[in-house]
């Protein structure tokens, strides 16, 4: 995940002594605002050189993980309705590394998280789209009382303290799991999972997967996959927001005939405009776009594929990734976008190879992203043919760090990934995870071609 030049870091919050994470502009616990706190340090270290940039603006390199970044969360309790295993827990993973389903299978169409959609008070909504897709959350919530007044939950941590409305034990503090800490979710021939990842304290990407029938009759299936940038305000509802904007300009477009193609691009410019509302949100509505362009406004990336029967069309903005992976697997499989990135513009200058890009420490500045504060909106589209059989892997980055070749990624996905989209989703978190898990990661499986079934949205 990038991130952009950050000032220097207070060693607690002034208000309420919480000590602040890496890239963090407001504090978790109170909401506190750091970054004036930090004025006089960051005037102090104006003079810091700054990496070169390529054409456009560019969000800075990702630090190294801090080993005092790693949250080890207990995980929620897995009896209770409504919760799911978490997969740092000891024992709820399956013996392949993945984090079995909770609870009864969800009824075919039916999604087990909308995960996309915010809310008025800035959380994942649990409400979005057409079709026959519910949605209900797969964490804990932060709600510390049930109704009619009984105590709500006990502290993972201490097992005594219950937890207050800002998520932490109001006995030790500990801070709790969140609903968007462990998402999954399947609908007729698509499926898609998301996770917090072992080394930060929220799950700030977040996706959107639906089905539909195009005017003949035939399926289309939409996968909307967006990473938002930790050093920016409000990523986590950036991310939703974009991701919850582009599905519902799809699902709005497409069954009416329009060009899958025309769609993603009409797409991610609504999505871009969900996040760039959140800027005046943030900051309020006299802010010139000029102004914001200076300021540290929410901002995310993008990935979205649409399958029908015959032709897949993926768009995207930043760095996150599609892949295609036959079910053939003596036949390539294939990148099917190009990231927006200090390193990618280095390889295609051909000033670099490709593994000496990445291993710059610059690799990950990202130049394209959804957020008032970029230059130009520069929607990326494309449409394939394939051939045969297969599946499209929508993910961030937090997944493909571990895999990042087509073929790496095509050794990760699992054989019948077409028949089980959501075990494959399940397997490729585990993937990560079991690679360190240093980011959120998020991946969607896209069955090639789109099966009928009912429609749906999550």
């Amino acid at each position: 995940m990038s991130q952009m030049p950050q000032p220097p870091q207070l060693s607690a919050c002034p208000t309420c002594d919480e000590p602040p994470q890496s890239g963090d502009r407001y504090c978790d616990r109170c909401g506190a605002d750091l970054s004036a706190a930090a004025a006089a340090a960051a005037e102090a270290s104006a003079d810091r050189p700054v990496p070169p940039q390529l054409s456009g603006a560019v969000r800075a390199t990702r630090p190294e993980p801090d080993p005092e970044d790693d949250y080890e969360l207990a995980a929620p309790a897995t009896g209770g309705q409504g919760q799911a295993a978490d997969p740092r827990a000891a024992g709820s993973l399956g013996t392949d590394g993945t984090a079995p389903p909770a609870g009864p299978a969800p009824e075919t169409g039916a999604s087990t998280h909308t995960g996309a959609a915010p809310g008025a008070d800035g959380a994942a909504g649990t409400g979005a789209g057409s079709g026959t897709g519910t949605g209900t959350g797969t964490g804990t919530g932060a709600d510390p009382r049930l109704p009619g007044g009984e105590p709500g939950p006990r502290c993972a941590a201490c097992q005594e303290g219950t937890i207050g409305q800002d998520g932490f034990c109001e006995r030790c503090g500990h801070a709790q799991g969140r609903e968007r800490d462990h998402v999954e979710s399947e609908l007729e021939g698509i499926a898609a999972a998301t996770d917090r990842g072992l080394r930060h304290h929220r799950n700030e990407d977040a996706f959107s997967v639906s089905t539909a029938e195009l005017p003949d009759g035939s399926p289309v299936v939409v996968a909307v996959v967006c990473d938002g940038v930790s050093s920016a305000t409000r990523p986590d509802d950036a991310s939703a927001a974009a991701a919850h904007a582009a599905n519902e300009a799809l699902m709005a477009s497409l069954p009416h005939g329009a060009h899958p193609q025309q769609a993603m691009n009409e797409a991610i410019v609504a999505a871009a405009e969900a996040v760039n509302s959140l800027a005046v949100e943030t900051d309020g509505p006299a802010s010139h776009p000029e102004q914001q362009r200076h300021q540290n406004a929410p901002a995310c990336t993008i990935v979205s594929a649409v399958v029908t029967s015959d032709i897949l069309t993926v768009g995207w903005v930043g760095d996150s990734r599609a892949y295609w992976v036959p079910d053939d697997r003596t036949a390539p499989p294939a990148r099917l976008t190009e990231d927006d990135s200090w390193a990618a513009q280095m390889v295609a200058a051909g000033l670099m190879s490709e593994a000496e890009a990445y291993a710059d420490e610059r690799a990950h500045a990202i130049t394209g992203w959804l957020g008032a504060d970029a230059y130009e909106l520069e929607p990326h589209t494309a449409s394939y043919k394939p051939d045969r059989p297969g599946v499209v892997v929508v993910c961030t980055d937090g997944l493909w760090n571990y895999a990042e070749s087509a073929e790496e990624m095509a050794r990760a996905v699992p054989p019948d990934a077409r028949a089980r989209p959501l075990n494959s989703a399940q397997v490729l978190v585990g993937h990560a995870l079991g690679g360190g898990g240093h980011d959120n990661v998020t991946v969607a499986v896209v069955p090639f071609p789109a099966a009928p079934g009912r429609a749906g949205s999550a």
